[in-house]
Parts: C-alpha cells; sequence; structure tokens
C-alpha cells in the first residue's frame, strides 16, 4: 500500500472564513473544522456561505471524526449543515462545545450529536490519526492547535493562533509543545495567514482594557458594546470594566445571553450577581449605570446593532447620549456595511466609538513576526499557509521564504486542492468543488452564483414585466401591457414607456414565429439605447 495522505482544503483556503479542512489516509477521513462565511455586499439576500463538501458525501461511511479547534463562528458555523449529512464523533474543547450545544440545540440536532469533551494536552486516536491538543491563544478562550501523527507524518494544524503573552485568560501559546513536535520532526505545517499583511506583533488582549477605561470613564449615558456571540473573553472584560465604573451589565439577544449564560455555568465567565442583571431591569435603571452588550459589530441588518441603527428593534432604541462601542475589526468584505450602519447611529444622536478612533480591539491572529517565530519554533519539512484570501496565503509565503524556507517547500493551495503527501514528499494532486454554497432562508445551496447575479441585475437596473395577449395565429389582440419596477419612476416615464409599447408591438409583427425572444431583444436595445440602463426584460405570452 503506498504510503499516501491526502488534505483537502474545503474552505478557507481563499477567504476568509467557511473554515473546513479534510484529511484522507487509507480511506479514512478526519475533518478539522465547519464554519461559515459572511456574505460580500454583492451577495443580494445571502444569509452566510458554507463550504462545499460534497466531496465527503460519497465518503461519508469514512469519516471517522470531527474536530472543532475552537467557538468562532468561521470554524463553527457550518457544524448543523454537516451533521444533517455526515454522521462523526465531534470532539472539542470544554467552552467550544458548550457553543456547539447551543448552537445545535436551536437546529434540533442536538440529540444527534455525539459530543467528546477533550482538553489542551489530551491525545485522542481516530481512526489512524493520532490527534494531539495544544493550548494556542486567539481572541476567544479554550482554543486548541492539533498535532496530528499520521502514518505518513506528523502535521501541526494550528487553527487560529497568536503569540499573546498577557492573554485575558492568562494561558498563552503552548511553546513548549511546539517545540516538542519539532524535536520529533514535522512533515508539514498549516498555520493562519489571516494577518500575514501585518507587520510586527499582534498587541496582547489587555491593550483594550485601558481602553475600555477611557471610553466608559466618558460615556454621560447608556453604553452599548457589539462584539460577537462567541467571544467570551470580551464579555469578561466588559463585565470587569462595568464593575470598575460602577455600572450593571445585561446581554442582549438569543445567542448572546445563551452564551454567555453557557459560558458562566462552565467557568469561563466570572461575573458577580451583583453586576449582572436583565435586559428588563436594565432598560429601568438610570442611563448612566447600565451597559448593555450585544451582538452587530459587523453591521448585519438582522443583528440588534443593525435594528438598532434603522430603528426597527423592538425592546429598545437608540438616543441621545447613548455611547456605543464596536469591539471588533471589520471582516474583509463588511465594510461598507459597517460604515454605513455607524453613519446611521450618528445620525440617531449616538457616540459610536470604533477602529480607529480607540483600541477597542485587538485581532486574534498572529502577524508577521509571529507567524515567522511560528515557523522557526516548528522548523516544518513544509508550510502550506491556511485560513485568508489568496492575498494573505501568498505573503505567508514570502515570509516563510524570507524565514528560510526553501521556496518549494512552500505550498500555497487553494479550496479544492488536493495535497498529497507520499513517503514524505508533496505533490498538488487533482481539484474536488470547494466553492461557496449560498444559505438563503432555509434554502441550502439552492441559490447558485447565478441568481445572485440576476439579484444584482435587479437591483441595479429593475425590472420590465411585458404582458403580451395573442390569437393562434400569434397576432396581437391587446395592446402590450408593461410593468416596471426599479426601472423608472420619473418625469419622462409615460412617453418612454409609450414607446416601449410600440417597439414591442413591432417586435411580434416581425417576430417570424419566435415572439418572446425577439421582443425581449428588441426591448432590451431600445431601453439601453434610451436609458443607458439594462433592466431585466421578462416577457409573458398569454394564448387565446
Amino acid at each position: 500500500m503506498t504510503n499516501k495522505l491526502r488534505i483537502i482544503p474545503l474552505g478557507g483556503l481563499g477567504e476568509v472564513g467557511k473554515n473546513m479542512m479534510a484529511y484522507e489516509y487509507d480511506d479514512e477521513i478526519l475533518i478539522i473544522d465547519t464554519g461559515i462565511m459572511f456574505p460580500d455586499n454583492d451577495m443580494l439576500g445571502i444569509d452566510y456561505i458554507i463550504p462545499d463538501f460534497d466531496y465527503l458525501l460519497p465518503n461519508r461511511d469514512k469519516v471517522r471524526g470531527i474536530v472543532v479547534t475552537h467557538g468562532h463562528e468561521d470554524h463553527t458555523g457550518a457544524i448543523h449543515h454537516v451533521l444533517e449529512k455526515i454522521n462523526a464523533p465531534i470532539y472539542a474543547t470544554a467552552l467550544t462545545r458548550g457553543l456547539l450545544e447551543v448552537k445545535l440545540s436551536r437546529g434540533g440536532l442536538l440529540g444527534k450529536a455525539d459530543l467528546h469533551t477533550i482538553q489542551a494536552g489530551d491525545s485522542v486516536d481516530i481512526g489512524p490519526f493520532q490527534v494531539e491538543f495544544f493550548h494556542v491563544c486567539h481572541s476567544v478562550p479554550d482554543a486548541v492547535g492539533l498535532g496530528i501523527t499520521t502514518p505518513a507524518g506528523l502535521v501541526v494544524h494550528t487553527a487560529d493562533y497568536k503569540f499573546d503573552p498577557t492573554p485575558v485568560d492568562g494561558w498563552p501559546t503552548d511553546f513548549a509543545k511546539l517545540a516538542e513536535f519539532s524535536s520529533r520532526g514535522v512533515m508539514a505545517l498549516l498555520a493562519d495567514s489571516t494577518n500575514a499583511d501585518k507587520p510586527g506583533w499582534t498587541p496582547s488582549e489587555r491593550m483594550i482594557d485601558p481602553a475600555f477605561d477611557d471610553v466608559f470613564g466618558e460615556a454621560p449615558g447608556r453604553i452599548i458594546v457589539a462584539s460577537f456571540a462567541s467571544l467570551i473573553s470580551r464579555m469578561q472584560q466588559v463585565a470587569d470594566a462595568a464593575e470598575r465604573h460602577g455600572r450593571k451589565l445585561a446581554f442582549v439577544g438569543y445567542s448572546m445571553t445563551e452564551n454567555s449564560k453557557m459560558a458562566l455555568k462552565l467557568g469561563y465567565l466570572d461575573i458577580p450577581d451583583e453586576t449582572l442583571v436583565s435586559l428588563d431591569q436594565a432598560l429601568k435603571m438610570p442611563d448612566d449605570e447600565v451597559i448593555l452588550m450585544c451582538t452587530g459589530s459587523q453591521g448585519e441588518p438582522s443583528s440588534i446593532m443593525g435594528r438598532l441603527s434603522t430603528g426597527t428593534n423592538r425592546r429598545f432604541s437608540v438616543k441621545e447620549g447613548d455611547t456605543i462601542v464596536l469591539s471588533s475589526h471589520p471582516i474583509p468584505g463588511n465594510e461598507e456595511g459597517i460604515y454605513r450602519t455607524i453613519n446611521r447611529l450618528f445620525r440617531r444622536g449616538a457616540n459610536v466609538i470604533y477602529e480607529p478612533l480607540a483600541s477597542v480591539h485587538v485581532s486574534g491572529h498572529a502577524s508577521q513576526d509571529e507567524m515567522a517565530l511560528m515557523i522557526h519554533l516548528v522548523k516544518p519539512e513544509y508550510l502550506i499557509p491556511i485560513h485568508g484570501e489568496l492575498r494573505h496565503l501568498r505573503q505567508h509565503a514570502v515570509i516563510a521564504q524570507e524565514a528560510g524556507m526553501p521556496e518549494e517547500k512552500v505550498k500555497v493551495a487553494e479550496n479544492g486542492q488536493i495535497i498529497e503527501f507520499v513517503d514524505g514528499e508533496l505533490t498538488l494532486g487533482d481539484r474536488v468543488p470547494g466553492g461557496y454554497i449560498f444559505v438563503d432562508g432555509s434554502r441550502v445551496g439552492d441559490v447558485g452564483p447565478s441568481v445572485v447575479r440576476e439579484r444584482e441585475a435587479l437591483a441595479r437596473d429593475g425590472v420590465v414585466l411585458v404582458s403580451l395577449v395573442l390569437d393562434q395565429g400569434g397576432r396581437l389582440i391587446e395592446t402590450p401591457e408593461i410593468i416596471t419596477r426599479g426601472f423608472v419612476y420619473k418625469h419622462g416615464a409615460d412617453e418612454l414607456l409609450e414607446a416601449a409599447t410600440q417597439r414591442a408591438v413591432e417586435a411580434v409583427e416581425n417576430s417570424n414565429g419566435n415572439i418572446h425572444d425577439h421582443v425581449v431583444q428588441t426591448l432590451r436595445s431600445f431601453l439601453y439605447n434610451e436609458t443607458k440602463s439594462r433592466p431585466m426584460v421578462l416577457v409573458t405570452l398569454s394564448w387565446v
């Protein structure tokens, strides 16, 4: 039997988000992470994006386990979609498991899930893979990287990490374990590339505490902090700041509330009973005594912060004197939505604090010097950059070469590109599907790129609907009816539609049998010539 290890990136190599990796040896598969990605601004109507894991479906009986490295959405968000198709045990640390349970309970899949709690320092055999879990510092507690011993060699999979010497939970990345892996000989390092274009070191989470003190000390009224619902360490920092400034803290929204309850129960949050209050209690208190913490730091329209910006939140509204703190970095592609939300909040009378106005957030990902240090610590034979857009992966490759790795030992791959190790030598194999699966409400994969392009066209230029009533000989019985949406409403529309109606009549008369297509093409050309717009033209034919 050939000593072959296949690593199949199904997500996260080519974008920030939807991280998912499959390791395959001798017809047995290990899955690492099942994340989602936020849609770009031009992906109209799309709620989120999951990896294309069609490759795994005919091989679902070969899947021996799913390891989730930490609790962020870009590593956990697709778990219920995967479990609906693949039945395999899930391994996660206590906090990550708790976050998964909250997520799975909402989807009615908690009873089906075979969840196993592990902790940093554990070693678990999953099929032919011996997985050693080591602690990494990230912006959520209880995050782990993986040392995966396979018959083909040892692979170190960092997941998301940084080298923070003063983390909020007091638990830095495990340097000793990384050095131990190096002493055993590492065939390949798969390492986070998210901040490959950021020089130096990523600042410590502790930088946020004085920034919060400055902002909270000056806030005249309510303080509303927006962050991710899975960012447990940020919840602790806000709670600590609330205590220092004599304020009460209320968590707002289902995901934020449920995650905080779970983290308190497991001991990952330490908040005095007298500091924590319900939303109902907070809304009855003087404004200068409360802090509300909610979701929506990415400007998502359906989030609490998104609804507050548009005045559509049910429980409370923004008012003069509110200080709103957006405690997160914009995810690439979300900048426009975030700034639109900020502008709306200012318009409603709030004072909005966001980067770069104050250091109210630091990244949880390693920057360039930390990436170089990781390479020096692990001393891998090969480096495969993961977790990032192509520009991040390429820059990570440059960092590796500057750190002394030969160019041929650094391989940049993208989603769907199979990476094979045969007797320790890396080659790039065939490609499998690795694109986007759009989730639109309850529909998964039903909306494809062509539908999104149609939505974009409709949003940009509108639609023109043409109704034709014909006799059996193909002659018009009635004057064509033309209705527009999102196209023309201003002065001159009547004359334009009258002219379009006449063109439709002429197109029917000159169609030579193919009435539908001829009317569509005629009106498209006419409307573009008249307006320089390209509305979608839809023609219906009724025969009587």
